[in-house]
């Protein structure tokens, strides 16, 4: 067979497997890509079936519910009995299931929640509702879709002064798969980092090394047919100013969406859970509100592809009032933004329910606050939740 003579412009079309280029190739050559695009950068899934994206799809279609969120529960053990001690209650496996099917099964949250992420040993719990369901399926049944934290320990990496990643991935599939048969839908993996301008932290190694790890796990999840939950964490701590935070976190989210598309993840079977972009704690200079939201929805229309249906922030030390009332101005400032922005929080919805235990878990007490909560939570996700003076707001603690 004669060899055809690409021109320049499809000879690029060959090597990005753009499939609305591929098709100005010369027929013999069209039929070779079709049959290697999978085996290129930004393919985005042509490994995965028909069948497998449909799926991923309806599971971030459902993820991202207008109004509804994500209750982030999946502390291991040891944390979440950190924080029970601190309000005198027992750690046992009991109080732990107990605790968790209150914040599935309260009367309403399903209304406000679309989620759950799971700490591992939550997955093969039961429900004590009618024939003793697994948590998995009684989520499920309330139209909450069950997910899973699979990554393992932190490790600092030598020579980048404390910066971390996140171990986890040699293990990963054979994990995930155990996971997917005890009904999990998705997954979340969470790569924490922190500004620290004086030490050049994050530094290019660090951010690199991180999104990269994001971007295999995101892979990896969807070829067992888990959703991926990317998870760039960049802690409140410090002393940066917006404008830095709002650099920085554009650095990290382009780079983080740059691997996920060389690796091939299929971007529409995706969701991102990331830090709310916020000033240092530290920062001595002030902000409103409304910096804080602009500044946000700066970094998106910068960087963030549309594939993605939805953003849900962590809490990331903030209150529930802070965290609810930028994320309300956010919702309110995103115009024709199309993308959702909700909420996937822990200590925000958690820890004003302790201060209510004296000792024991006070479940009926306990159930009544969190209601409220989601609430505003939910409201936030519509950009309906309107802010009190000085909610919001950045001033130096």
């Amino acid at each position: 067979m004669q060899k055809a003579s690409l021109s320049r412009y499809q000879r690029t079309s060959y090597n990005t497997s753009c499939p609305q280029r591929t098709a100005l190739l010369p027929p013999e050559l069209s039929s070779i890509t079709s049959a290697l695009v999978g085996n290129h950068s930004c393919h985005n899934g042509a490994h995965l079936s028909k069948e497998r994206r449909v799926e991923l799809e309806r599971v971030c279609e459902h993820i991202a519910q207008h109004g509804k969120g994500i209750t982030a529960c999946d502390e291991g053990p040891g944390t979440i009995g950190d924080r029970f001690a601190k309000y005198g209650i027992a750690n046992s496996e009991e109080a732990r299931r107990s605790y968790r099917q209150m914040l599935f099964e309260a009367p309403g949250a399903p209304e406000c929640l679309s989620a759950a992420i799971l700490d591992p040993e939550t997955l093969y719990q039961r429900s004590s509702s009618p024939g003793q369901p697994l948590f998995p399926d009684r989520l499920k049944e309330i139209g909450i879709l069950p997910g899973v934290k699979p990554h393992l320990k932190v490790y600092s990496l030598p020579g980048q002064k404390g910066s971390t990643v996140m171990q986890g991935l040699d293990s990963l599939a054979s994990r995930l798969e155990e996971y997917k048969k005890a009904g999990a839908v998705f997954a979340k993996w969470r790569s924490p980092m922190s500004i620290d301008e004086d030490s050049g932290q994050p530094s290019d190694l660090v951010i690199e090394a991180n999104m990269t790890d994001l971007a295999r796990y995101a892979l990896i999840c969807q070829d067992v047919g888990l959703v991926p939950i990317v998870e760039p964490d960049v802690s409140m701590a410090g002393t940066h100013t917006l404008e830095a935070a709002a650099a920085i976190n554009t650095k990290i989210q382009s780079i983080l969406y740059r691997a996920m598309l060389e690796h091939g993840v299929f971007m529409e079977g995706a969701i991102l859970k990331s830090n709310i972009v916020n000033p240092g704690k530290k920062c001595p200079q002030p902000y409103n509100v409304d910096d804080i939201a602009q500044a946000n929805i700066d970094v998106f229309r910068r960087c963030m592809p549309v594939a993605i249906r939805s953003a849900n922030f962590l809490s990331g030390g903030q209150s529930l009032e802070d965290a609810s009332a930028r994320l309300s101005v956010m919702n309110k400032k995103k115009g024709n933004f199309p993308v959702n922005l909700s909420f996937s929080w822990s200590a925000a919805l958690q820890m004003p329910l302790f201060a209510l235990c004296k000792g024991e878990l006070r479940l009926p007490e306990m159930q009544e606050l969190y209601l409220s909560e989601l609430k505003i939570a939910s409201a936030a996700a519509r950009g309906e939740y309107t802010p009190k003076p000085g909610e919001g707001d950045h001033r130096s603690q």
